[in-house]
């Protein structure tokens, strides 16, 4: 089998507290932190056993994942294994990047998001240097609020040339044609941000070839669909995975409607569609074609 897992444990804390951010972040006790290490390293334990399957595994915690120690262990280890082809995480890459080289920099990737007032300019901008020296695949962002605008265009000009900038619609906002054109200038795939997708009965790769995890092992086509389709550990997923139309009217999130089959994002992203880089010439320095979406 060739499976995608979105995993999200219960680890909720955050060293940033952004007043855009959806998801409800409070300070994990220690015997919450716990708890969200034993479910990470019985889900490491698993994937690592999966030795008969081809696994790719994108981390999206509620909260920073790397400022824990076995976030960084378990994304080193689990990408130093032959049936793992790419482990992934969501990260604001607060944290130290020295750990990176006990990972396997050919399946190791961080999609990385810039906070601006959350943290220096610089140190981000040093740390996505050290990551591109690295050898380390990443991609970098920020969410499109007005007032982030000039931050992103300094650093699309800081960044190293192959390194992609996107853009995520701020959720709630709506964009005139010329704000969304001063976005799309400096990520050419903005529309697909922009608006939500409709997906009422549209096919989905979700519940087939994609599926997410939660710490209790309980598996759902996708973190945005509370339909259960199982559980990981006993292996009773398995036999619900199969093609499924969407049950919600529409998808706004990135991680959702990527895989989405009425778009062409898995050829636009194709080799990157867990670490949100595209394949071919960076986008903003080559233009790129299908940037009109198909479904929205």
């Amino acid at each position: 089998m060739d499976l995608t897992i979105l995993y999200r444990g219960p680890l909720a804390s955050c060293d940033y507290d952004c007043p855009y951010c959806p998801f409800a972040k409070r300070r994990d006790s220690r015997a919450q932190l716990t708890a969200d290490r034993a479910a990470l390293e019985r889900f490491a334990g698993w994937a690592a056993g999966r030795t008969d399957d081809r696994l790719a595994l994108l981390f999206t915690p509620w909260g920073e994942g790397l400022v824990r120690s076995w976030y960084r262990r378990t994304l080193a280890e689990l990408s130093r294994l032959p049936h793992i082809r790419r482990v992934a995480i969501q990260t604001n890459l607060s944290g130290r990047t020295d750990w990176t080289a006990d990972a396997d920099p050919d399946t190791l990737a961080l999609w990385c998001t810039f906070h601006p007032g959350q943290t220096p300019y610089d140190r981000f901008l040093a740390k996505c240097r050290d990551l591109a020296d690295r050898g380390v695949r990443h991609s970098v962002g920020v969410v499109g609020l007005p007032e982030h605008l000039e931050q992103a265009r300094r650093l699309r000009a800081d960044l190293p040339e192959h390194v992609y900038l996107w853009v995520n619609a701020a959720e709630g906002h709506t964009y005139t044609d010329a704000e969304a054109a001063e976005w799309t200038a400096l990520d050419p795939l903005f529309p697909y941000s922009r608006n939500p997708h409709r997906s009422a009965g549209l096919p989905c790769r979700t519940g087939e070839s994609v599926v997410s995890v939660d710490g209790e092992g309980t598996v759902r086509r996708c973190h945005f669909v509370r339909e259960e389709l199982g559980n990981l550990y006993d292996g009773s997923y398995r036999a619900a995975l199969r093609p499924r139309p969407c049950p919600l009217a529409v998808c706004d999130c990135h991680i959702g409607y990527v895989h989405l089959e009425t778009l062409p994002l898995y050829d636009v992203f194709a080799g990157g569609v867990l670490e949100r880089i595209p394949a071919g010439p960076p986008p903003g320095r080559t233009p790129l074609r299908l940037l009109t979406p198909t479904s929205s």
